[in-house]
């Protein structure tokens, strides 16, 4: 019995290290990223079942199950590429996130850049597009660059205003299919294509500028303004999420919290019924309605 508390004693001590320390809280930390990053997305059934085929092939080599190991190992040489695959758009956002807060420790991050003038102008916008059911895309460039997708529409590099955003989105206006990208305080580009999300689980109320905009968000950390053309909401798009039916007070709330970082003080200032609608409307892009 000596024997055995032997070893269990000197296990907890090397555990109490500071090294030992340090390497249980790092694997925690990534697991804890990984479990956050595939909560409430397409990933997460994809996650399950390869870790279904893992348990298999570890009862199959456990079992003496020749057969099925041999089948299960040669499947195993491919399992690294169909991960890079299956988990294309979840690993982008991971490197972006990851790339993002490594950045903040050696940069000093310039607040209000654009000036709350800008926000304005935007939502501004957005509301008297809305309310003439005038259909919009408007996407706003963060830290990813957006070049390619800039460099493939009409280039402008005009100063924003809501007269301008206006008059590129009337119908009867050559710019007014796609989407207009705005990087910092300047429109860079107009009649942009994105790419459509591919995830099978959105919603079929969903149309092509929906889409467009989830598709985006997804690819890099740009924000998008989505306005309906057949219902004449407003919606907010970020990382993949979709929040919609949202008034002027609150799109500007969540334009703020999303360039700056923080919320905007007069968003707090929300009646508790406007929370409460807010959360009625939110809608996980992954999630069916």
């Amino acid at each position: 019995m000596l024997m055995l508390l032997v070893p269990l004693r000197e296990y907890f001590i090397r555990l109490a290290e500071p090294r030992s320390i340090m390497d249980i809280v790092l694997v925690f930390l990534l697991v804890y990223g990984v479990l956050k990053l595939l909560r409430g997305t397409r990933a997460a059934p994809m996650a399950a079942a390869i870790g279904a085929f893992a348990l298999l092939y570890w009862l199959a080599v456990n079992g003496g199950l020749v057969t099925l190991e041999f089948v299960l190992r040669g499947a195993l040489l491919y399992i690294g590429v169909a991960i890079i695959v299956l988990f294309q758009a979840e690993i982008r956002q991971a490197l972006i996130g990851f790339g993002n807060r490594f950045r903040v420790l050696f940069t000093r991050r310039h607040r209000g850049q654009f000036g709350q003038s800008i926000y304005d102008q935007i939502v501004l916008a957005a509301t008297t597009l809305a309310s003439t059911k005038t259909g919009a895309l408007i996407v706003i460039e963060r830290s990813v660059g957006l070049s390619g997708i800039v460099e493939a529409g009409v280039r402008l590099d005009a100063a924003l205003s809501y007269d301008l955003i206006v008059a590129i989105f009337n119908p009867a206006a050559p710019l007014h299919d796609g989407a207009i990208i705005v990087r910092g305080d300047r429109i860079a580009s107009a009649s942009c294509f994105l790419a459509l999300s591919l995830n099978p689980l959105l919603s079929k109320d969903l149309g092509t500028r929906h889409r467009a905009a989830l598709g985006i968000t997804e690819d890099s950390d740009a924000v998008a303004i989505v306005v309906s053309e057949e219902t004449g909401l407003i919606s907010f798009v970020r990382a993949g999420r979709i929040k919609r039916a949202l008034d002027a007070t609150r799109l500007r709330a969540e334009i703020f919290q999303a360039i700056e970082g923080r919320d905007l003080g007069s968003a707090r200032a929300i009646s508790s019924r406007a929370a409460e609608s807010e959360r009625d409307v939110e809608e996980i892009a992954s999630a069916q309605w």
